[in-house]
């Protein structure tokens, strides 16, 4: 039974401490019914044992939808809104007429799309693997004032009809938005071991087979005779799209990756092992996890590791650079510096070493960003460096450079007269002094301009209120003229 207005009262804000199996003494206030008199020293007391209870949910705040857990599920993962459900089901009236029920094996759907009731996926999204729940559910969430046609071998639903569902959550596939945009979208078919997932600059071995959207199949990798495939994540060593998804499997994990031309082959023809890939064509990997060794963390490694590491990133970052790829080089040269980062375990001769290679991949780091226009974080990055070395001409250069594209003049100049202070003859911070003289001479004609108009505009409003004025004085000298009827005017009687 419920606990509110059906016990002795005081007794259910003590149940709800308890916990199945539990017996516990309560001892009350006495309460004066049925003839029993109180007096100030009256007690009551209760031996309880709590057997089960059943945990009821309103789903929607409002009362339009209560659910009541008839049988607890499995671990405390629920699905979200991207996820695949199977699903069973029979619904009824309240004078217990079904009309709709699953089959035997249940239903699958994504919650995004919906299905039968409007605020199915919503209560689908409290229920854990394996949970049965009871729903009764008010018209406004079920079919309201127009009822439901009878269908599928199933009765009609009165308009206005409250709704009685049995529903089991018997599983879900998880849906990963990978990137966020929904162009690599991960549906896991079986959860991996444990909690670590491959990370990028992971050594992964993965088994799949990549087919086009008509189930065309272009390549197998792991299956029947043909080798597993073996990469390094985060290195471009296959497709975007399959890169960033691997990167977040588990050991053993199995998931279908849907991916986007755009994080795939673009569009251009493939020709692939077993077909070939047409342009703009989207692509979809079955694909498992066999094994994976993660990239150390800095933490990890001794300090001569770590210089070695973030020279080797540098490095790659420095390839990537000149072939134009500037946002994936940004990354190695981030990474880069996190492995060298001043923490004060670098001895003298390290710490000189690891300093002139932070140094190194903020300042390439900024040169990526002013390739990318992402001008504030080059300015962040060539400040990081002049923190450290105040005099770099570098650093001065690029981050007077990200200056003038942000429009602050006044301190791209102090940026660069600081430069050719250290480097007179430097051709780049002159080249870029003559452009911003010309900016600024621009800036200050196009500043002139807006004030000529801007005062010709006030001088203009300033006379032509003037003209009013004397117009409206005007008119009030003749008032009394005017008033005046003619002698074709009209006479008031003033009899």
């Amino acid at each position: 039974m419920g606990l509110t207005g059906e016990v002795y009262a005081g007794l259910d804000d003590g149940i709800v401490t308890m916990k199945k199996g539990e017996v516990a003494l309560f001892t009350l206030p006495a309460v004066e019914s049925e003839g029993i008199p109180q007096d100030s020293n009256s007690v009551a007391q209760f031996e309880v044992e709590l057997v089960s209870w059943i945990t009821v949910v309103d789903v929607c705040k409002d009362g339009g939808i209560i659910k009541k857990i008839m049988e607890k599920g499995k671990g405390n993962d629920r699905p979200g809104d991207l996820d695949e459900v199977l699903v069973k089901y029979q619904v009824s009236l309240v004078d217990g007429t079904v009309v709709a029920e699953t089959p035997e094996g249940g239903v699958e759907f994504y919650l995004k799309d919906g299905h039968f009731l409007p605020k199915l996926p919503k209560v689908i999204m409290t229920m854990t693997r394996g949970e049965k729940a009871e729903l009764i559910v008010q018209p406004q969430y079920a079919f309201g004032e127009k009822g439901r046609e009878a269908g599928s071998g199933f009765n009609s639903v009165p308009p206005d009809s409250v709704l009685h569902v049995n529903i089991e959550l018997v599983s879900f596939k998880p849906v990963i938005n990978v990137i966020g945009d929904s162009t690599v979208i991960k549906k896991i078919l079986k959860e991996g071991e444990g909690t670590f997932t491959a990370n990028e600059g992971a050594n992964v071995t993965v088994s799949y087979t990549a087919m086009l959207e008509d189930g065309t199949v272009f390549e197998k990798r792991g299956i029947g005779e043909t080798q597993p495939l073996k990469f390094v994540t985060d290195e471009e060593q296959v497709i975007t799209g399959l890169d960033r998804a691997v990167a977040t499997m588990k050991k053993g994990e199995r998931a279908i990756i849907s991916i986007h031309p755009d994080y795939a082959f673009g569009n251009v023809e493939v020709r692939q092992e077993l077909a070939i890939v047409p342009p703009g064509s989207k692509v979809v990997y079955d694909i498992e996890m066999m094994d994976f060794i993660k990239e150390k963390a800095p933490w990890e490694l001794n300090n001569n590791e770590k210089i070695e590491v973030a020279g080797r990133k540098k490095e790659e970052g420095n390839l990537l650079f000149k072939s134009g790829k500037y946002q994936q080089a940004a990354k190695k040269y981030d990474k880069a510096a996190d492995f060298v980062i001043e923490d004060g375990s670098f001895g003298d001769d390290e710490q000189k070493l690891a300093k002139s290679l932070r140094i190194s991949c903020w300042l390439n780091g900024a040169a990526c960003c002013l390739k990318l226009n992402e001008f504030p974080g080059a300015i962040k990055l060539c400040t990081q460096v002049l923190d450290v070395e105040f005099h770099n001409v570098k650093a001065l250069y690029r981050r007077a450079q990200a200056y003038v594209e942000t429009g602050d003049f006044l301190l791209a100049d102090v940026d660069i007269k600081k430069a050719l202070e250290v480097d007179p003859q430097n051709r780049e911070v002159k080249v870029l002094k003559m452009k911003l003289k010309q900016l600024q001479a621009n800036s200050d004609k196009k500043d002139a301009k807006l004030y000529e108009n801007m005062f010709a505009s006030k001088s203009k409003r300033l006379k032509v209120e003037k003209e009013e004025g004397e117009v409206v004085k005007l008119e009030t000298d003749n008032v009394g003229d005017s008033a005046a009827p003619s002698d074709g005017g009209l006479i008031i009687d003033s009899r």
